[in-house]
This record gives structure tokens, C-alpha cells and sequence, in this order.
């Protein structure tokens, strides 16, 4: 009989057990997601398809409170924003990144990487794993993927072909406020002059930049054909973002809540990827009809310019992994 009573109580016990676990595991959570993209840009629908595909799964468990066009956050506030827990997910990329771990510098250099598929397999594949495990030591940020901003080219208020680095002499080129962006800049030969994206369509009506660069969806979703005159295919930056969770918040959750985040980060990265690999195939046309003159850059002529300067000055080399930036490049022969 004590046997039996003791098995019982063990049985209870055993259940309670469970059940305090599942409630754990199905504790409510709300995740505030804040971005700079506007609605129209790739970046915003995968930030909408992530809650549809959240709320979903989780049947309501976890609910994804989104904000849009900089309304919450300004970019460079992003990275304080999601460290503090102030925002639980922010896009972030390597650029925005690199105070707090000066080696991820490597990913912001020019013709790193040739095409969207270099970057995807490296970022999104297992050097990308490396990467992004590092980012949460050092930074209590958490990578969660790469998705596809564009391939970046400049786009000037003047009518002026931008052929050669030294065409760019002179040419106040809006540049994220970053050190490695402004890096970007002058070794493109430009005069970089930083300022926050937000802030950018006015800059470029008033004069106060001679232009900009990004990737054509970007251009368009933000309508800076609107103020601008030409686009120069440059090729100088294969560009991703990472949606970037705050390591607390993500330890907070149970493994299925996991599971389900890093499916709606899937579902968001393809609707990105997709949308802005489909509208650069389309999007010259669109640009010409807007009355922009649209020239062909010498990217040889920048690579060859651009990659050494990086390369050749130890002040920005010896922040690098160099072993890592090798393994990159091996991965990608």
C-alpha cells in the first residue's frame, strides 16, 4: 500500500512537473520588430510574411508587433535599440556591427562578393553560422539569417556617367553613418558624406548630397528617381541585411518557440529574396522611363581600385579575420 501511495505521488509529482514545463513552453510572448524599410520594399513584406507566419504557427502564442519606415527606431539607433531589448528584432548588417566586433569589417569591403548566390551560400550556409555565433558573443545580438538587400550602384541628382573611381572625385555620395561605409566611400573615390536613410529623399531635393547608392529596389520603393537624374552600374556591394534578435529575449524562449521564429525567418527571407532578385531583372526599364539615364560602370576598373585599398591598408586589414576572410574566398572558388 505505502508502495503503491508512493507511486502515485511520484506519478503527481511527474505531472506537475510536465505541466509547469508546457506552461513555460507556452508562455505568451510579444516580439516588437522594427525596421527602417518602407511598405512596397522587400525588407517590409518580409517583416509582414514573419508575423503572418508566426502568429500562425504559434496559433497566437507569439505575437509580432511591427513598425515600419523608421517610425520607431532610426537606423543608426538600431543596434542600441535591440541591445538594450528595447526592440527584439532590428535589420541589421555587417556595417552596423563592426564597433562591436571590428573583424565583420571584412563583409562591408567592395566586390567581396560577385553575385546574390556568393553571398547566400557564405552567409547563409556554414561560414554564415561561424559569423553569426560570434556576433552573439561579443555583442549580445543574435543573427538569425542574410537576406538579400540588392546589389548596390550609384545614383546621382546630375546627369553624369560614373564610369571610373575617378569619375566620383568630388561627388558628395550619402553613406550610412558608419565607419565602414565611409570607408566604402572614399575607396570608391567618392566623398563620403553620412547621413541617416530616413533623412536621405530630402537631402537629395534640397542638394545637400550630389547622391546615393543602394540597390535599385530600394531606389524605387523609396522613389528616389524622383529627386535623381542617373543611375551608374557600379556593382560595388553584393548587400544583404540580417534580422538580428536580442540574446536575451531569444534564450527566453521555449525550443518550439524557436522553431517557430526561425520558420517565419525562412518564410520572410524567401519573399525578400525572390522580390528583389525579380524586380532587379525588370527594373532598368522602369528607371528609363522615368526619364533617368541609366550607364554601364567599368566594374573591372573599381574592383581593381576598390578591393586593394581595403586590402593594402593595415588599419583596416588588421581588424580583420584574415582567416576567416581566406576561407571565404576559398569557399567561393
Amino acid at each position: 500500500m505505502k508502495k503503491l501511495l508512493a507511486a502515485s505521488m511520484c506519478a503527481l509529482l511527474s505531472m506537475g512537473l510536465l505541466l509547469s514545463c508546457n506552461e513555460k513552453a507556452e508562455k505568451k510572448v510579444n516580439l516588437i520588430y522594427s525596421v527602417n524599410a518602407v511598405p512596397g520594399d522587400a525588407h517590409y513584406d518580409a517583416m509582414m510574411k514573419f508575423k503572418e507566419v508566426v502568429e500562425a504557427e504559434s496559433k497566437g502564442n507569439i505575437t509580432v508587433e511591427t513598425y515600419h519606415s523608421g517610425s520607431l527606431f532610426k537606423q543608426d539607433q538600431e543596434v542600441a535599440a535591440v541591445k538594450s531589448g528595447k526592440a527584439d528584432i532590428v535589420y541589421l548588417s555587417a556595417s552596423w556591427l563592426t564597433d562591436g566586433s571590428p573583424w565583420i569589417g571584412m563583409f562591408t569591403a567592395g566586390y567581396v562578393f560577385k553575385s546574390y548566390d556568393d553571398m547566400t551560400k557564405i552567409l547563409n550556409g556554414e561560414i554564415g553560422k561561424e559569423v553569426f555565433g560570434r556576433v552573439v558573443k561579443e555583442q549580445g545580438i543574435r543573427p538569425l539569417a542574410s537576406y538579400y538587400l540588392g546589389t548596390r550602384q550609384v545614383n546621382l541628382r546630375e546627369d553624369k556617367p560614373v564610369r571610373t573611381p575617378a569619375d566620383l572625385k568630388g561627388v558628395n555620395l550619402r553613406m550610412p553613418n558608419s565607419e565602414a561605409w565611409v570607408t566604402l566611400g572614399k575607396a570608391m573615390g567618392a566623398n563620403p558624406t553620412p547621413l541617416a536613410f530616413s533623412e536621405l529623399y530630402m537631402a537629395l531635393q534640397t542638394g545637400t548630397v550630389d547622391g546615393q547608392e543602394n540597390p535599385l529596389p530600394t531606389d524605387r520603393s523609396a522613389k528616389f528617381y524622383e529627386v535623381t537624374k542617373s543611375i551608374s552600374l557600379t556593382n560595388h556591394l553584393v548587400d544583404s541585411v540580417w534580422p538580428c534578435i536580442n540574446e536575451a529575449k531569444w534564450q527566453s524562449l521555449s525550443d518550439n518557440q524557436k522553431a517557430i521564429i526561425m520558420k517565419g525567418i525562412e518564410a520572410g527571407r524567401q519573399t525578400c529574396d525572390e522580390k528583389n532578385l525579380k524586380t532587379e531583372a525588370e527594373i532598368i526599364d522602369f528607371f528609363k522611363g522615368q526619364g533617368l539615364k541609366v550607364y554601364e560602370a567599368d566594374t573591372k576598373a573599381f574592383a581593381e581600385s576598390v578591393l586593394p585599398a581595403y586590402l593594402n591598408n593595415k588599419n583596416i586589414t588588421g581588424k580583420w579575420d584574415m582567416d576567416l576572410y581566406n576561407k571565404v574566398q576559398a569557399a567561393l572558388k
